[in-house]
């Protein structure tokens, strides 16, 4: 099945010798990469747990002061994990990850699932550390192996990311009942120890390719014919550019009104949908569905597509185009939210739209501050999701405690415009 799906998107696959393992074939890397991500995605499933914290008296506020906990801690490591590497190597960031996440789960149930310090120590700081060491590993290595489809290989390598959303709710919720039959301390312990099966797994093929390798009939002297730079930067270059600017703003405005809708996504169209004439348990059955189907296989779904339109008309260009038709959405949810049929629309169309934010920001910093430096470069433009996935959700447990969802909809939908018209200014994206 990889294999088939791996020959569909185009990606060849190359048998090579490396120092730390006899053969192997880039599509493994593409595998080890998905599996990494699946357990990492565990980030965006928070929405399954926060009815049930709820219920044990936490505020909405509270459900998303974790949230952005999480979100914060994993930019900061990011940037970390970025700079060492090279040095610890890739393969040793990714167990390292796989333990520290799974440990932090763990201890969650151990010590009390429901208990706002430590839940918020463990999974928000432990588990967000867990998250930040790993998460720039595949999408690093996966640009090393594909230089020829880098912004494709970047959407791929965080599909899972996306994808464990759904499959973590739906094993909480329908599927394993996990949460109803075992409790909130056992579905802790349950998927900590989960994540660390995955992450060790795919950590397997997590290796640098040899020096000097590329994909056979790819000529590197044709692809920089049509690259936007002309060397590569350090963090330090990269600070002094208009660009680099211009990049963390967006991201700010893109990702935190994505990670708003993530927080918001079932509380606020069960409460609109109870206005409209449903039950309380329907209304929660279709919101449900809305979070844990149709934004997380859209979210999948949209890095792959968003990477390859960033690969066919450049990353700036698909940049725009995404954060122009996620501010559209995101200014019209408040009217759909009421409507099953609307609602599933709409959340299909902003997942989809959220999930190119992985895809494309790579990409673009890839190809503006080069492609050899991305592994470091990145994890400082990912920052900017940190910040906005801490006053995003925030702002929106707020007006959510306040009874006013439509304002903050509307305010993030405003903020994805504005980035639409930063992008438009990185024209030519060219560092200087």
């Amino acid at each position: 099945m990889l294999c088939g799906f791996c020959r569909w998107m185009g990606l060849k696959g190359n048998h090579i010798m490396t120092l730390e393992q006899k053969i192997i074939d880039r599509r493994l890397v593409v595998l080890g990469a998905v599996l990494i991500q699946f357990a990492l995605g565990a980030l965006y499933a928070w929405p399954v747990f926060t009815p049930v914290l709820k219920e044990a008296g936490w505020s909405k506020l509270d459900t998303q002061i974790t949230f952005s906990a999480s979100l914060a801690t994993l930019a900061v490591v990011m940037v970390w994990a970025g700079r060492y590497m090279v040095q610890w190597g890739p393969r040793r960031l990714a167990v390292s990850s796989g333990l520290v996440l799974g440990s932090g789960y763990v201890l969650a149930g151990l010590l009390g699932g429901t208990s706002f310090p430590v839940v918020v120590l463990c999974i928000g700081v432990i588990g967000g550390i867990g998250i930040g060491t790993g998460y720039m590993v595949p999408i690093a290595i996966g640009m090393r192996w594909f230089p020829d489809r880098r912004g494709m290989i970047a959407g791929i390598a965080v599909a899972g990311f996306g994808f464990g959303a759904m499959g973590w709710i739906k094993v909480a919720g329908e599927w394993g009942l996990l949460l109803e039959t075992y409790g909130l301390d056992f579905t802790f312990i349950f998927y900590g120890l989960a994540f660390m099966v995955l992450v060790l797994s795919g950590s397997t093929w997590m290796v640098m390719p040899p020096e000097g390798w590329r994909p056979p009939g790819w000529t590197p002297a044709l692809a920089a014919a049509s690259a936007t730079v002309q060397r590569e930067y350090t963090n330090r270059e990269m600070f002094r550019t208009v660009q680099f600017v211009l990049l963390f703003l967006t991201f700010i405005a893109s990702g935190g009104a994505g990670l708003m809708s993530i927080g918001l996504m079932k509380l606020y169209p069960m409460e609109a949908l109870e206005a409209s004439g449903l039950s309380r348990g329907e209304a929660s059955a279709v919101a449900g569905t809305a979070m844990a189907v149709f934004f997380s296989i859209a979210n999948g779904i949209g890095r792959i597509i968003w990477g390859t339109i960033g690969d066919r008309i450049g990353p700036r260009r698909a940049l725009m185009l995404m954060t122009f038709n996620q501010g559209v959405m995101l200014l019209l949810f408040t009217s759909m939210a009421g409507n099953e049929m609307l609602l599933y629309c709409g959340a299909s169309i902003i997942g989809f739209n959220f999930g190119g934010n992985f895809a494309l920001f790579p990409s673009i910093t890839a190809s503006t501050f080069g492609p050899n430096s991305v592994g470091h470069n990145y994890p400082v433009v990912f920052l900017a999701y940190g910040v906005g996935g801490t006053f995003g959700p925030i702002l929106g447990g707020i007006l959510g405690d306040l009874g006013n969802f439509p304002l903050a909809f509307t305010l993030c939908g405003s903020a994805c415009l504005g980035g639409t018209a930063l992008i438009y200014l990185l024209w030519p994206a060219t560092a200087r």
